[in-house]
């Protein structure tokens, strides 16, 4: 089994889903599944046909999270040791060469990566090309923009 890396945070925003799921979501559809069938002929009764259909698709991320926990390496970053390289969980601040602009970013699981938050996936262009990098290293990175060049300002476990 192939294993995920995964930030502490991210792991227990999945079991706080997971939880909901279990403990709301599933018996609400199942409610709603036997009041639908309250109602009668089941071929033509759209209530229960989309309980159902809400049924299957809360079951499958039932199964999808636990997958993903089952297979997650959790990585609490502010465990180790700063030794100002980046590597899996930390926040980088990375300037850009040309243009004096500063960025954020945590580097983090796939599942865990949103941009407008400031996550980077660790497989991405520009996560790949800082992993490994120490503070004060200056990094090509090949973008979707094209090449930049970002000089690893300050790396933090937080």
């Amino acid at each position: 089994m192939q294993r995920i890396p995964m930030t502490a945070k991210g792991a227990d925003a999945l079991r706080a889903e997971l939880e909901k799921l279990k403990r709301e979501d599933r018996p609400r559809i199942t409610a709603a599944i036997a009041e639908a069938r309250e109602h009668g002929d089941l071929k033509e009764n759209a209530e229960y046909h989309a309980a159902r259909e809400q049924q299957g698709f809360c079951e499958g991320r039932i199964n999808e999270i636990e997958s993903k926990l089952g297979a997650a390496q959790i990585i609490d970053i502010t465990h180790l040791e700063n030794t100002g390289k980046v590597i899996f969980g930390v926040t980088v601040t990375i300037i850009d060469v040309d243009t004096d602009e500063e960025k954020v970013y945590q580097i983090v699981g796939d599942d865990e990566a949103n941009i407008k938050q400031g996550k980077l996936s660790v497989n991405s262009p520009i996560a790949r090309g800082l992993i490994g990098r120490e503070e004060g290293d200056v990094v090509q990175i090949d973008t979707p923009g094209g090449t930049r060049e970002y000089e690893v300002d300050k790396v933090e476990h937080i």
